[in-house]
């Protein structure tokens, strides 16, 4: 039995199961593989890219990887990253957006960790230590408490004056909280009951929350999220580093499509008629590379089907 690799090589079985390395290569293609094969199909005389440069079959390879990636392959990451005192992570090296981001606890539940929508960049606040002359005036007197419980509620305070006796607190959160009475494991106050009808989900949840700041590629975690093992699963546009980029074989032919079309429509002595030919083609590999890669099951679908049939008591 003979394994081959992107048509560029072959394993045999034995080569194969003796190397852990190996187990499930045989479902990808290599970025190089792809490029010597479009080389030789795709380029030379009589061919559609009679004269085309290796540079430039690299560079719409790449970028037909990228695009791909995004929206086709869905080339989804994960890592796991222990959250330090600081909040603050830095993004993975091959980060381009996330998709979800959780931490799982003792029994395995997964929790999913839900963005601050409003919110910006957390920085620190500079403390103006200049006496204030207005008592009245506090529109640059408060300073802002990260807040260490368990929740991660932050406190604004307004600073204290010379002049002034009291020390103004925002205690909203803690009056709503806090109270006397104890509904299924958490304390409301009593003349509060009922009215967190309405409240925003992103407000009512106690799994954390976090913000990306894409300028500094730093991720900022809520502080009860201190010490949690954070699962962070986001999309990368798939090309390695270490020159081993792989696609599914699924996707073969679509890519192929992808680099002819980009070097073909880079060119003014292509025909317009060919150019639009390719882009036809393109479309027509791409749609069907994700409905290969969509994977759906007959089966699967039978039995979401009569998971839903059922008589439901009201």
């Amino acid at each position: 039995m003979t394994i081959a690799i992107g048509g560029a090589g072959a394993q045999d079985a034995g080569t194969y199961y003796g190397d852990p390395v190996n187990f499930g290569n045989y479902q990808y293609i290599s970025l190089d593989d792809v490029i010597n094969n479009f080389t030789a199909a795709y380029t030379g005389e009589g061919k559609i890219l009679p004269n085309i440069l290796a540079g430039d079959i690299s560079f719409h390879a790449h970028r037909a990887l990228q695009e791909l990636n995004y929206d086709t392959l869905r080339s989804v990451k994960s890592l796991e990253i222990e959250v330090c005192p600081s909040l603050v992570v830095p993004l993975p090296h091959d980060f381009v957006n996330h998709v979800k981001l959780s931490w799982s606890d003792a029994s395995g539940i997964e929790h999913v960790i839900y963005p601050a929508r409003h919110t910006s960049n957390p920085f620190a606040v500079k403390q103006d230590e200049d006496e204030c002359d207005d008592c009245g005036d506090t529109s640059d007197s408060y300073v802002i408490d990260p807040g260490e419980g368990e929740d991660g509620t932050g406190t604004l305070t307004q600073q204290e004056d010379p002049d002034c006796d009291d020390e103004v607190s925002s205690n909203t959160w803690d009056k709503y909280k806090g109270g006397s009475g104890a509904t299924a494991g958490h304390t409301v106050e009593t003349t509060l009951m009922g009215k967190r009808y309405g409240l925003d989900p992103q407000f009512a949840q106690v799994n954390g929350s976090y913000y990306i700041d894409y300028a500094n590629g730093t991720i900022h975690f809520g502080g009860s999220l201190s010490g949690k093992t954070v699962i962070i699963k986001y999309i990368s546009d798939g090309v390695d580093s270490e020159g081993t980029s792989i696609l599914p074989k699924l996707a073969e032919e679509a890519i192929y499509k992808w680099i002819a079309y980009g070097c073909a429509s880079a060119r003014t002595d292509v025909p317009e008629g060919v150019i639009q030919r390719l882009k036809r083609e393109r479309f027509a590999e791409t749609r069907k590379a994700k409905l290969r890669l969509s994977n759906i099951k007959i089966e699967e679908i039978t039995q979401i089907m009569r998971g839903k049939s059922k008589m439901i008591d009201h």
